[in-house]
């Protein structure tokens, strides 16, 4: 990786990014990972769900995005969709893994 000051010209600048972006999706399938995993754990859709773990994983997103000097709102919305897609996904595992 090349640090962004020392990128010489919009190439440059592309191909760090496209790599960094790589990293994150491979970061958010292994994330993916454990929320299906962590199907096995639950007791019912409630606890898939987890409303209130829900919320206070948004509020620490957004204490970290704050950190990282980025706007809190929008990353607060990515993790909430992303999340809200996770959690039908691991709906559906759990729903296989208990038929009845």
């Amino acid at each position: 990786m090349k640090p962004p000051e020392e990128c010489q010209n919009m190439t440059e600048i592309r191909s760090e990014i496209d790599a960094l972006d790589r990293q994150v999706i491979q970061l958010l399938g292994q994330r993916f990972a454990y929320v299906k995993a962590a199907a096995k754990f639950k007791t019912d859709a409630t606890s898939v769900k987890a409303p209130e773990r829900f919320q206070s994983m948004l509020q620490q997103r957004r204490i970290w995005a704050e950190v990282e000097g980025l706007n809190p709102d929008a990353i607060e919305k990515l993790y909430r969709d992303l999340v809200n897609h996770f959690i039908q996904e691991e709906l559906q595992q759990w729903k296989t893994q208990h038929p009845d």
